[in-house]
């Protein structure tokens, strides 16, 4: 067990880059004691955890054409793109079975980065048991305008990409002296403000979430900035695309997004060539 922090980006379909690196590290038996993860990152880490090599790039690729799974029939019937049935039930009940036991007497945690909607803030939500916590790991993925609130405990949550899209403070504060960072986005990648004229009618009782959606491109790349002077100190490494993919959120092509898995499955493996006293056991010991 390598005791260090695994920040998982999201990125919607682009989180099949996450899902390549993910079946890599189970390949070379890499476990991480912690694992923060943001919308997508936070699916794909729950087979992580599972030891279900392979999974979670079935999520994406085994549904791409079931209207179920992602399709604006959803979104205009229900008023979420991708089908929270299908998806949060259905898929890991029957059509692609999850492993709960395995995931529950897992030795990690994994944390789901959500937005807290009324206070516009990120909360980091221990998933323990997902047959109970799945909630949570759905209101991670639920994007602004394509998903309808997700309550929990009588509050309303979305995607936890709004509030904190890369949690390496959070891993910090938590006591990880080291860490690792799988992005979604090509190196150089900046985010710019986004267009929120769609979202204020939307979100019109919420201010302070329409303030986060605002301000969200500087957290962003204030995280990216964190990232990168950890890693100039030595105590982070980041696998992400060399080069944009043009692959949006929502991408069906599944040539395009297979070629993505296989893409993170090699950035990580180059990574662990790189870097073996990293992912040695003993090597990435925190200060907690």
């Amino acid at each position: 067990m390598i005791d260090a922090g695994l920040i998982l980006e999201g990125g919607g379909m682009r989180g099949i880059y996450t899902a390549g690196a993910l079946d890599c590290f189970l390949d070379e038996d890499l476990l991480f004691t912690h694992v923060y993860g943001v919308s997508a990152g936070a699916c794909h880490a729950c087979s992580y955890l599972s030891r279900q090599r392979g999974r979670a790039a079935g999520t994406v690729l085994d549904f791409l054409s079931d209207p179920r799974y992602g399709s604006l029939r959803n979104w205009i019937t229900t008023g979420d793109y991708f089908g929270a049935d299908f998806v949060y039930a259905e898929v890991p009940q029957r059509l692609l079975p999850f492993d709960f036991e395995t995931f529950r007497n897992s030795a990690q945690t994994l944390f789901a980065t959500v937005t807290h909607v009324e206070s516009g803030r990120a909360e980091y939500r221990a998933l323990t048991d997902l047959a109970r916590d799945m909630d949570w790991l759905r209101a991670s993925a639920s994007l602004p305008l394509l998903s309808r609130l997700v309550t929990i405990e009588g509050r309303p949550y979305l995607d936890g990409g709004v509030a904190d899209a890369i949690p390496l403070a959070r891993s910090i504060a938590d006591g990880h002296r080291r860490n690792l960072l799988i992005l979604t986005r090509h190196r150089g990648y900046r985010k710019t403000p986004a267009n929120l004229w769609p979202m204020r009618r939307r979100y019109r009782r919420y201010p302070r979430f329409l303030d986060a959606l605002r301000t969200r491109h500087q957290r962003y790349n204030d995280a990216l900035a964190l990232a990168d002077a950890e890693a100039a100190a030595g105590r982070t490494l980041i696998i992400q695309p060399q080069d944009e993919m043009h692959i949006g959120r929502l991408e069906k092509d599944a040539a395009k997004l297979r070629a993505l898995y296989e893409l993170g499955y090699a950035d990580a493996a180059a990574c662990v060539r790189a870097h073996p006293d990293f992912f040695a056991p003993s090597a990435a010991k925190s200060v907690r």
